[in-house]
């Protein structure tokens, strides 16, 4: 009992800052909606276009298109100003568009073109909301926590992917996919009563970045003259682009490789969802994220991708299919938590808006190409292309990381050793 007792009160122990167990549950709300809308959404298009990878490619294209072009912008509005404001704003903008979309797909005059454009819509706010949400972090827990909320963050994600698609599967089958898009706008409330209900006064700030000319291309330049920040977003890039099109890839091998429903598409995502937040809880118990970590999770998650792609059976694509989830979580945790802790305080929000582009922003060029290839190929290349690409960018720079790790804490060592020896001063 105690020592269950010690691993809750270190595995959560971020939700003893208030401001962050109010946006902890408040979020937890407004992901289990993304969740459903997420499952929606790709059956949806699905419908609209006669079963087309490349409309599911495109639509997952059009929602991250405006991350890629205005994140950069997103990053030094979070350095600039309010956090807690601005994503009042974007959470309230989605919550709009969540619902405008449900009424058009309830009301039964929804086509392709009308979907695009609120996908499209709904990239635009999320450009702006997701760097200032992961920086948004570390002003409410401080650095100490900083590893523990993200690890947090990640295993509330995957609680809302056990939940969201339970919800979206039952209402599809009952009543349609409209409902999903307003269970979604509905759930926004959550996070931002919680934003509004925050402490201002006992939030971690730093001293707002002052408008000047160049701040994009200095956050862009800072990451790469930042040899640690540049080998692990180069390869987050990598692993964004073709192994994180989950929400193009997963329908498909739904309907089309097992001939499934909408109901087999949520069971696959919940089979990735709780292995996930078992992983991320583990994680979260865990006070180191490094190089180390990083590496072994990744070469675990490319691999585990590509034995799932080749799964002869849906029972076997399940089982694999929780390896994945698992060691995703592991890997984007670790990921997450080194870009901020290595970053500048001042440039942590353009950092993340670069950590953002990367993971999401690579998005509209992996989407189309991977539903191009699972379209013309079918769905199980499209899905294990993803999985060479993670394993062997993880095994290059990976390597390349720990490398460098290696030879900083050579150095720290070094200088540590030559600090600490007393030095003599030779008598005359």
């Amino acid at each position: 009992m105690a020592t269950a007792r010690s691993f809750a009160s270190t595995t959560f122990r971020s939700l003893r800052t208030r401001n962050y167990k109010l946006f902890f549950f408040g979020q937890g709300a407004s992901l289990i909606g993304t969740w459903a809308q997420t499952i929606a959404l790709g059956w949806l298009v699905l419908q609209l276009s006669d079963d087309s990878g490349v409309a599911e490619g495109l639509a997952i294209s059009l929602q991250f298109l405006p991350t890629l072009l205005l994140s950069a912008y997103g990053g030094v509005i979070a350095d600039r100003f309010d956090k807690r404001k601005i994503l009042i704003i974007t959470q309230s903008m989605q919550a709009m568009i969540a619902a405008t979309l449900g009424l058009v797909v309830i009301a039964g005059v929804a086509n392709l073109w009308i979907v695009y454009t609120m996908i499209l819509l709904f990239g635009f706010a999320q450009s702006i909301d997701n760097p200032t949400r992961l920086a948004f972090v570390g002003e409410m827990v401080g650095p100490d926590d900083l590893s523990n909320a993200v690890a947090l963050n990640s295993s509330l994600f995957q609680v809302a992917r056990i939940i969201g698609p339970v919800i979206a599967g039952v209402l599809i089958v009952l009543i349609g996919t409209g409902p999903c898009f307003i269970v979604n706008a509905v759930s926004y409330v959550g996070v931002i009563l919680a934003l509004m209900a925050m402490d201002g006064a006992a939030l971690h700030r730093g001293k707002p970045v002052q408008k000047e000319k160049g701040q994009i291309r200095a956050g862009f330049r800072y990451v790469w003259r930042t040899p640690e920040l540049r080998l692990l977003l180069l390869l987050t890039a990598i692993v964004g682009t073709l192994a994180m099109n989950y929400p193009v890839v997963m329908p498909l091998i739904a309907k089309i490789t097992f001939q499934g429903g909408p109901g087999v598409y949520s069971v696959m995502t919940i089979a990735m969802g709780v292995p996930a937040l078992v992983g991320g809880l583990l994680i979260a118990h865990r006070a180191d994220a490094g190089e180390s970590v990083l590496f072994k999770s990744g070469l675990c998650f490319g691999a585990a991708i590509v034995i799932a792609s080749l799964a002869p059976t849906l029972g076997l694509f399940l089982l694999f299919i929780m390896a994945v989830g698992a060691s995703q979580i592991v890997f984007m945790s670790t990921c997450n938590t080194m870009a901020q802790l290595r970053s500048d305080p001042l440039m942590r929000g353009r950092v993340m808006s670069v950590y953002v582009i990367a993971v999401l922003g690579s998005t509209p060029i992996g989407g189309p190409l991977v539903g191009w290839i699972s379209q013309e190929w079918g769905p199980r290349y499209g899905f294990a292309i993803g999985g060479v690409a993670a394993f062997f960018g993880t095994l290059v720079l990976g390597t390349m990381m720990l490398r460098a790790r290696k030879a900083t804490d050579d150095a720290e060592r070094a200088v540590k050793s030559e600090l600490a020896t007393p030095s003599i001063t030779p008598l005359r």
